[in-house]
């Protein structure tokens, strides 16, 4: 049955908006438009918390699959610039911007060695949001470290690692499952490099106000310390088998630490407590399997 001409001038709902106020480049001066998810009207509908503090989302009829770390980040169109959407505000100084600017052909190239076709001028699809995740993890290779640059690239590759798992669940045969192991590698070695630069006070996190690692909550610097075990748990390496045992009892301490496990407090209560308890009793099995000693108590 034909449209009625009413039925065809009603506009199907939208997922996302373009914001007024547009965004200028701090690197090549341009502005660009910013894309912006709408809230409400059935658009997230929010389903389990997984182990790596990610929140997943149900399909909906209205919309399907919706993506929300998707709009949580910009990219200048003209010179493939990548920030959190903060930081196209922040970042001013001059040796930044000048590395950014003289490393755009590079980063353009690298990341169409592995999304080749995106597109950063139309409502961006799952594919280009992998794409403009993958420009800001190395436009901040090229950022000065008063702005973080570590933990941001570590919270970016994490989220690489979970939009290219979805990806492949979409296109499956393109190997970005294998992709996302790589970002979740990566993810791993910047969480960790993170925690050592702030202990040695060569870049603070202190102008971080969300550590996500997604957008639905912010669990702060103890997320952090809980992602550095889960991630050398997960995702560390497999051929020094005593060094990763050396490295995942050095985590279960810390973890031990921070969130009082094995008290009866209940200073953190919440979902990252009950994950690390039961990342805590991971490690512990596996420790325990492998003959290795055993924690001492910290009941002080």
């Amino acid at each position: 049955m034909a449209k009625t001409q009413k039925e065809s001038n009603e506009k199907s709902p939208s997922i996302t908006y373009w914001a007024k106020e547009k965004i200028i480049c701090p690197v090549c001066g341009k502005q660009f438009s910013q894309e912006v998810m709408h809230k409400g009207g059935g658009r997230m509908i929010a389903g389990d918390l997984t182990d790596e503090l990610h929140r997943n989302f149900e399909p909906s009829k209205k919309f399907g699959q919706v993506y929300p770390l998707l709009y949580d980040i910009g990219c200048c169109p003209r010179c493939n610039t990548g920030f959190l959407w903060k930081d196209f505000n922040d970042v001013k100084d001059k040796s930044s911007i000048e590395r950014i600017m003289n490393s755009q052909d590079k980063r353009k190239k690298s990341v169409e060695t592995v999304f080749p076709y995106y597109d950063l001028r139309h409502e961006r699809t799952l594919f280009d949001g992998c794409a403009m995740y993958y420009l800001a993890l190395l436009t901040y290779e090229e950022v000065d470290v008063a702005y973080a640059p570590t933990f941001k690239r570590g919270m970016i590759s994490l989220r690489l690692a979970w939009l290219c798992k979805e990806l492949d669940k979409v296109c499956p045969g393109y190997n970005y499952a294998y992709i996302a192991e790589v970002f979740y590698r990566k993810a791993l070695f910047f969480y960790q490099q993170t925690l050592a630069n702030e202990l040695a006070r060569v870049e603070s996190i202190e102008t971080i106000l969300n550590f996500g690692p997604d957008m639905d909550k912010n669990y702060g610097y103890d997320g952090v310390v809980y992602l550095c075990g889960l991630l050398e748990y997960k995702y560390g390496q497999r051929e020094d088998e005593q060094q990763r045992l050396k490295k995942l009892d050095e985590y279960k301490r810390a973890i031990a630490r921070i969130f009082g496990l094995g008290k009866s407090s209940k200073e953190k209560p919440g979902p990252l407590l009950e994950h690390s308890r039961n990342l805590y009793d991971r490690i512990s099995k596996d420790l325990a399997n492998a003959n290795m000693p055993d924690i001492e108590d910290f009941e002080e």
